[in-house]
């Protein structure tokens, strides 16, 4: 924490601070393995991914075809998607979750 503290304190001091203050909260999301702390980190993508699309249909008052908004959908996906800097793991993150919890996880393989 204090190295972490160090590092990201000049630029967001509040996270450390918020961090220590609930640190029992937070202390559970670090013993998963890496690969699926960054399914849980996809999550977050997820959520701006969809709050972002809302964004760019609300702005918009109305539309005059179900095409019109798909476009717009469409061209704020090209945007969303020239920002993404790292593809997704979800293999890694299944590996993990197969070996965590070999009992919940059902592998289907296709013929």
């Amino acid at each position: 924490m204090a190295a972490f503290a160090e590092r990201w304190n000049p630029k967001y001091p509040t996270i450390a601070a918020l961090w220590q203050r609930n640190w029992e909260r937070v202390i559970p999301f670090f013993a998963f393995p890496a690969e699926i702390r960054k399914i849980i980190y996809t999550t977050n993508a997820v959520e701006s991914l969809n709050m972002s699309l809302r964004k760019a249909l609300k702005t918009r008052v109305a539309f005059p075809s179900e095409e019109a908004a798909l476009k717009v959908m469409y061209l704020a996906l090209r945007n969303l998607i020239a920002k993404w800097e790292s593809p997704l793991h979800w293999k890694a993150a299944l590996n993990q979750f197969t070996l965590l919890w070999e009992d919940r996880i059902q592998i289907v393989t296709r013929a």
